[in-house]
């Protein structure tokens, strides 16, 4: 299923570009500004929501599940929007091993032409995989590990639904306000 929906994404985000669009003259370059522009429409920067953004979790499930998985993060999250659609943020949340995690990045918010749903990519360190967690996530030898989170989502007024792809791991789905 994961397979399915990031291949979905992938060609909804590629179609508008690969569409044959380009002008009857034959100019190449208005053929691709067209096609970048269309792109832009669909997935432009969210509309202007300056402001902070809390949010918790509330359902996880491991692709591969094992015994000691946990599926009950108690994850929160504060998030801090700016107008440009760029944001900030810091989570802290029990990893799938049951110990405290956290997580500080930055991101961007894209919206889809006009409709409540959007999508967020955030990058930032992640620490709290210790012992003999250490190595269940890549590139965290110090204790620390740089990490790229990929959402979508769904608001109406000032609440929102994410559902979050933490890697080949897991997917999870948080909930949030606005304030």
């Amino acid at each position: 299923m994961t397979k399915t929906l990031l291949a979905f994404l992938l060609g909804a985000l590629v179609a508008p570009v690969l569409a044959d669009d380009t002008p009857a003259d034959g100019s190449l370059q208005r053929g691709w500004q067209h096609a970048r522009d269309t792109t832009l429409q669909l997935f432009g920067p969210e509309p202007a929501q300056d402001g902070w953004y809390v949010q918790t979790s509330v359902w996880t499930s491991h692709y591969s599940p094992e015994p000691d998985h946990n599926n009950n993060q108690d994850l929160i999250s504060v998030e801090r929007w700016r107008d440009d659609s760029y944001l900030w943020g810091a989570a802290t949340f029990r990893h799938s091993f049951s110990e405290r995690a956290n997580y500080v990045y930055v991101g961007k918010r894209f919206g889809f032409g006009g409709t409540p749903f959007n999508a967020k990519l955030t990058g930032g360190l992640l620490q709290g995989y210790r012992g003999e967690y250490r190595d269940k996530i890549p590139l965290n030898q110090l204790g620390v590990a740089p990490v790229i989170i990929p959402s979508v989502g769904v608001s109406y007024q000032r609440v929102g639904a994410d559902l979050v792809f933490l890697g080949a791991a897991a997917l999870m789905v948080n909930v949030g306000v606005r304030l």
